[in-house]
C-alpha cells in the first residue's frame, strides 16, 4: 500500500470512529436527574442514580398516571386519559420529554427539554 492510501484510510476511520463517539454523546441522558412536572409547577425531582427502582402516582382533576423508574428508566405505566400517548412514548428519552397533555403532565431529564415559552 502506497503512504496515501494509508493516510486515506486511517483518516476514515478516524472520522468513523468520531461520528460514533458523537452520535453515543447526543444520544445519552442529558443528566441523570429527572424533572416531573404539572402545569408548569416542578412536583418531583428525581436523582436517577439513587433511584433503582419507584413509582409515583400523579392525580389530575380526578384522573391519575402512574409513572415508574426503574433500572435508570422512566416510563409512564399508567393514565387515565383518552388517547395514552403518553405511555405509547416509551421510555424516557433526552430528546423526547414524555407529556400526558390531558392531565398537563410532563416528564423530561433535568436541564433540559421544554423551555418556558412551550409550557
Amino acid at each position: 500500500m502506497t503512504g496515501r492510501k494509508i493516510f486515506i484510510l486511517i483518516t476514515a476511520g478516524l472520522l468513523a470512529v468520531s461520528a460514533v463517539w458523537c452520535v453515543y454523546l447526543a444520544m445519552r441522558p442529558a443528566g441523570e436527574e429527572i424533572v416531573i412536572s404539572q402545569d408548569g409547577k416542578e412536583l418531583y425531582r428525581i436523582d436517577l442514580s439513587r433511584t433503582p427502582y419507584r413509582t409515583i402516582e400523579v392525580e389530575y382533576k380526578g384522573r391519575k398516571n402512574v409513572i415508574e423508574i426503574k433500572d435508570g428508566e422512566v416510563r409512564m405505566t399508567h393514565a387515565d386519559c383518552p388517547d395514552h400517548i403518553c405511555i405509547e412514548t416509551g421510555k424516557l428519552r433526552p430528546d423526547t420529554p414524555i407529556v400526558c397533555l390531558p392531565n398537563r403532565l410532563v416528564i423530561e431529564y433535568a436541564g433540559g427539554g421544554l423551555d418556558g415559552t412551550a409550557r
